[in-house]
């Protein structure tokens, strides 16, 4: 495991605020987005379609905290960009926006370091105001758009109406989901260097943390690691590529599936992880099980070590939260399974104490639990 501590030279122009929201193409809109206010607890903020005058995509945005989703579907069949898109790869994650300062110079920039522009800059403007917005390209068929609401005042986004709330879902615990950790793309074999360079090149971003194959693997699989970020630090982008082992990785198995690289997972920050996973578990979401000997090992650890977990351990175990720590802190995390039946995204929910690793002590425990479930598909 690496920590870089050179950032590079500050940005002369343009800042990355924050994440801004994620778009998925589904096949239904409508029901992806009753799935994460049902299971993951987020409240269904706008809609945009038919019944809007937008008459070519529904879309559908759910929100916790500062947790945007936005759920895109085609009306018509025809429709050849959604249409092959989701054919290729199923439902995922299709772009992924981040909040600017100063969106001119931003793009301004990822064009002249060759940037592949998907759309030059646009406005959209309704009552409370105007957004404006740019999209280039990045891994695969996944995009980045820069957006500025610096003059909106709106809920979400400019055309999108706020729905009637679902009174069946007042009853279900709230789930604590505060923001977006970071996002991690898969490449195929051999191509995760050249995606890390284009985020330096590109977005000038830099290289925050990284791991190799020697340090993350089992009996059967293994990958490499490199997580970028901006200046701030706080927008974070893990890269990964699998790396070759006697049988085929979890890494591998996502690129096959989605049909190339894309993003494998979203780890949502929370600052009370137990209450989350248990209210979580309470509305039928699934998490990977991890062995029992994991915590055997771990308390067995710690007693040589400084560091000292203030949550219950036994509750740790039996929700299946893992812990990762150095001398400085701790994480606890945990990794529900696939959200759809492609063996593609996954969410991670993450606490963390005073660390800013991203669980490289918990990868083998983790890669084994995906094993298991990657036999049952018959993957392994």
């Amino acid at each position: 495991m690496t920590s870089y501590t050179d950032k590079g030279p500050k940005p002369k122009f343009g800042k990355f605020l924050s994440f801004d929201h994620l778009t998925f193409y589904v096949g239904n809109a409508k029901q992806a987005a009753s799935f994460y206010t049902t299971r993951f607890g987020f409240t269904h903020v706008g809609y945009r379609g038919l019944e809007t005058g937008h008459r070519r995509l529904a879309k559908h945005a759910v929100k916790q905290n500062r947790i945007i989703f936005v759920f895109v579907s085609a009306y018509n069949p025809d429709d050849a960009e959604h249409g092959e898109h989701l054919v290729k790869h199923g439902d995922g994650v299709k772009d992924v926006a981040f909040e600017v300062e100063d969106l001119e110079a931003i793009f301004k920039y990822a064009k002249e370091r060759g940037a592949e522009v998907v759309r030059e800059i646009w406005e959209e403007k309704d009552d409370y105001g105007v957004v404006r917005f740019a999209t280039i390209k990045t891994y695969g068929d996944t995009t980045h758009t820069f957006v500025d609401r610096t003059k909106y005042n709106g809920k979400f986004l400019p055309g999108f109406i706020t729905p009637a709330p679902d009174n069946l879902l007042k009853g279900l615990p709230p789930t604590k989901l505060d923001f977006i950790d970071h996002v991690v793309g898969n490449q195929p074999d051999l191509q995760m260097e050249s995606v890390a360079a284009w985020y330096e090149r590109v977005l000038q971003f830099h290289r925050f943390w990284s791991v190799d194959d020697s340090q993350i693997h089992t009996d059967y699989s293994a990958l490499r690691s490199i997580v970028m970020a901006n200046y701030e630090e706080n927008v974070k982008m893990p890269i990964n590529e699998p790396a070759k082992g006697k049988k085929k990785s979890q890494i591998q198995e996502y690129v096959e599936y989605y049909g190339g690289a894309g993003v494998q997972h979203i780890a949502l920050n929370s600052s009370d992880i137990i209450t989350a996973v248990r209210n979580l578990r309470a509305r039928g979401l699934e998490f990977l099980t991890i062995p029992s000997s994991y915590y055997d090992i771990l308390e067995e650890n710690l007693k040589s070590s400084r560091t000292k977990i203030k949550e219950d351990m036994q509750l740790l175990k039996e929700l299946n939260i893992l812990i990762d720590y150095d001398e400085n802190g701790y994480l606890l995390q945990i990794f529900t399974k696939n959200l759809q039946d492609r063996p593609t995204l996954f969410i991670e929910v993450i606490q963390r104490h005073n660390h800013n690793g991203f669980g490289a002590g918990n990868f083998k425990s983790l890669f084994t639990a995906i094993e298991i479930e990657q036999a049952k598909r018959g993957n392994l």
